[in-house]
C-alpha cells in the first residue's frame, strides 16, 4: 500500500478516536458502581499553585488534552499524506517519532483502558509503522 494512504487512514482512525473519546470519557456507567467515586472526585478541591481545583477538574483536563493530542496526531497525518514523497522522505526522524509514540500509546491502552481505544491504538501504530518504513532519498 502507498505511504500516502497509509498516512490518510490512519487520519480518520485518529479522527474517529478522538471523537468517541470525547464522546465517552466522561460517562460514567451505573454498572460500574463509580458513582460514589466520581462524586468524590467532583467534591474534593484543593489549592495548587494558587488555583483551586478538584480530581474530577484533573482527570476532566487530561481528558480534553488527550483528544486535542488525538486531533493533533490527525491533522500530523493528514499532512504527511498530502506531501510528497521526497519531502516526506526527507522528514524520518518525524515519521519515526510520530510511530513510536503511537507504539507508546498502544502499550498504555494495553495495559490501562480496554478494547476499543485498544483497537483504535493497534490501527492506528499498525499504520504509523507501515509509512516510517518509507525509504530515506539520498541527496
Amino acid at each position: 500500500m502507498k505511504t500516502r494512504w497509509l498516512y490518510y487512514i490512519a487520519s480518520v482512525l485518529l479522527a474517529f478516536f478522538a471523537i468517541g473519546h470525547q464522546l465517552g470519557f466522561r460517562k460514567v456507567d451505573p454498572t460500574w458502581h463509580a458513582n460514589e467515586v466520581v462524586a468524590s472526585m467532583q467534591q474534593t478541591h484543593f489549592t495548587v499553585q494558587g488555583f483551586d481545583r478538584s480530581y474530577w477538574s484533573f482527570f476532566s483536563g487530561f481528558g480534553f488534552f488527550s483528544t486535542a493530542f488525538l486531533l493533533f496526531s490527525s491533522l500530523l497525518a493528514l499532512e504527511l499524506g498530502r506531501l510528497g514523497d521526497d519531502t516526506r522522505a526527507q522528514l524520518a526522524t518525524v515519521r519515526w517519532a510520530f510511530a513510536l509514540c503511537f507504539v507508546v500509546i498502544t502499550l498504555l491502552m494495553w495495559t490501562n483502558f480496554f478494547a476499543a481505544p485498544l483497537v483504535f491504538a493497534i490501527l492506528v501504530t499498525l499504520c504509523l509503522l507501515l509509512a516510517a518504513r518509507q525509504p530515506r532519498i539520498s541527496s
